[in-house]
C-alpha cells in the first residue's frame, strides 16, 4: 500500500490555474485533504520544477503557530516582508476563515482580508492560492469580494476512484469497505475498525459542530445536533425546513421554530457538511421551490453519526453516486417527470423521479440508481421516468453490478457500479 494518497485530478487543476493572475480558492469540508493538497503536492510540485523554496511561503492560520497572521494587517505585513525581490513568489494560505471576523460577514464588501489579498495580486509578481471551509465567505462571495479575482477549486473527500488507486485488492471489497467509512484521508490510516469509528466520530463533536457553533452564534446546539442526526439519517429524501421542524416536534418533543430550521440548514451546506439538489420539472424546465434532497458529503460521516446503526445500501448508493458526480465537476438537480396513467377509463397524473439531472456544459444526463435490477418489474419501474422525458439526452441507469455495459432498445445505457466509480468516461460509452 502507497504511503500517501495522490489528488492527481485536483492537483492538475492548481498546476493549469498558477500564474494565471487570480486568486486560487480551494474550497471544501475541513480533513478532506485541502491543506495535503497545497502543502505538500503542490509544493512538491513547485520545487520540483524549480521554484526555490525562498519563493514560496506558506502560512497555516489554523495552527497557533501563525495565530497572530490572524489580522489581516499583520497577515499582509509578514508576507510583503518575505517578497525581497522580482522573482515570482508562490503563497499559500491555508484556513483563511481565520482571518474574517464574524461581524465581517455581515457586510462581505467590508471583510479586510479581501483587500489584502487584492492588494499582494497588484505587485505582478505574486502567485496567490488560499483554501477555506465556509462556502458563506467563499464561493458566494468570492467574484463579488475579489472583484473578479477569484478562481474556485472545488475538493472532496477522498472518491472511490482515489481509494481503490490506493488500496486495490477485489473492487467489491474494497466498495464495501469504502461504503462504510467513506472518504475522509486519514481515516486510511487506522489500523483497527474501533479507531476509524472513533475518528469519524470525532470529526462531528471536536471539528466541525464547534466550528459552526461559534462562527454562528448557534443558541440551540442541541437542534443542530438533532438536524444533522435527521438529515443522515433520510440522505437522499425529499425534505425542507418546515418538514424537518414537525419531525422534531412529533418525535423528538423539540419546539423550534422553521426559519431557525431553514438558517440552520444553510449553515451545515455552507460548511460543507451537506448539499442539497433541488427538484427539476424535465418537461416544464422549471425549478420546484421546495422540497429538496439533502446528501452528506462523506457516507463515513452520515455513518458515524448514527453510530454505524444504520446501513440502508440503496440510500448509501445514492449518496456516494451523487458526491461522484459532484466531483466531476456537473451540477446536479433532481428530475421530475410528470406521466399521465389510466386506470379504469380515468385519466390520472403522476409525478415519477429521476434520482439525477447530470449537467456539465452543454451535456446533461439522466441518471437513475438502483442497487438491484434483477426483478422485471423493479427495473420497469426504473426505467419509466427515463423512457417519459420527450426529450433527446442520454439516459443512464446504473446498477449494482460488474457487468459490461450496454444499451438497451430504448437507448438507455446500463452501467456497473464499479465501471462507473472507476470509469471517469463512463457515461459517454
Amino acid at each position: 500500500m502507497q504511503n500517501i494518497i495522490k489528488r492527481e485530478g485536483y492537483l492538475k487543476k492548481l498546476i493549469d490555474r498558477r500564474e494565471n493572475g487570480l486568486i486560487k480558492v480551494v474550497t471544501g469540508i475541513r480533513r478532506c485533504g485541502k491543506s495535503f493538497l497545497l502543502f505538500r503536492l503542490f509544493y512538491d510540485y513547485l520545487i520540483d520544477s524549480g521554484v526555490p523554496s525562498e519563493q514560496i511561503i506558506t502560512i497555516a492560520l489554523d495552527d497557533d503557530t501563525f495565530v497572530k497572521y490572524r489580522d489581516p494587517d499583520e497577515l499582509s505585513k509578514y508576507i510583503r516582508s518575505k517578497i525581497v525581490n522580482n522573482e515570482m513568489y508562490c503563497i499559500l494560505i491555508d484556513e483563511v476563515q481565520y482571518a474574517i471576523a464574524r461581524d465581517e460577514l455581515k457586510n462581505p464588501e467590508n471583510i479586510r482580508l479581501y483587500n489584502v489579498l487584492n492588494g499582494l495580486m497588484r505587485l505582478r509578481n505574486v502567485d496567490l492560492y488560499v483554501t477555506g471551509s465556509n462556502s458563506k465567505m467563499l464561493t458566494k462571495d468570492v467574484m463579488t469580494a475579489f472583484r473578479g479575482r477569484g478562481d474556485e477549486v472545488k475538493v472532496y473527500p477522498i472518491s472511490f476512484k482515489e481509494y481503490y488507486s490506493f488500496a486495490g485488492g477485489d473492487k467489491s471489497d474494497a466498495y464495501e469497505e469504502y461504503a462504510l467509512y467513506g472518504g475522509m484521508p486519514l481515516v486510511f490510516f487506522k489500523k483497527s475498525d474501533a479507531e476509524k469509528m472513533d475518528y469519524l466520530k470525532s470529526l462531528f463533536s471536536e471539528v466541525y459542530f464547534k466550528d459552526i457553533v461559534e462562527r454562528y452564534d448557534i443558541e440551540l446546539p442541541d437542534v443542530l445536533k438533532e438536524l444533522t442526526d435527521d438529515l443522515c439519517s433520510s440522505v437522499g429524501s425529499l425534505t425542507n425546513a418546515n418538514k424537518i421542524k414537525n419531525t422534531l416536534q412529533s418525535v423528538k418533543n423539540i419546539q423550534v421554530s422553521g426559519t431557525t430550521i431553514a438558517n440552520y440548514l444553510n449553515y451545515l451546506i455552507e460548511s460543507f457538511l451537506f448539499s442539497n439538489a433541488k427538484r427539476y420539472d424535465v418537461r416544464g424546465k422549471k425549478y420546484f421551490e421546495y422540497p429538496s434532497k439533502y446528501y452528506c458529503t462523506d457516507v463515513g460521516l452520515r455513518n458515524a453519526r448514527l453510530g454505524f446503526r444504520q446501513q440502508e445500501e440503496t440510500h448509501i448508493m445514492e449518496n456516494i453516486l451523487y458526491n461522484e458526480l459532484l466531483c466531476r465537476d456537473y451540477s446536479v438537480d433532481v428530475g421530475v417527470v410528470e406521466i399521465t396513467e389510466y386506470n379504469s377509463g380515468a385519466k390520472a397524473k403522476k409525478q415519477c423521479e429521476i434520482d439525477f439531472v447530470a449537467n456539465r456544459g452543454t451535456k446533461k444526463y439522466y441518471i437513475q440508481s438502483a442497487l438491484n435490477v434483477s426483478d422485471p418489474t423493479k427495473l420497469e419501474t426504473e426505467l419509466r421516468p427515463l423512457k417519459n422525458t420527450n426529450d433527446f439526452f442520454k439516459k443512464i441507469i446504473i446498477s449494482k453490478t460488474s457487468m459490461r455495459p450496454w444499451t438497451d432498445e430504448d437507448g438507455i445505457l446500463h452501467l456497473g457500479l464499479y465501471e462507473f466509480l472507476l470509469n471517469d468516461d463512463a457515461l459517454e460509452l
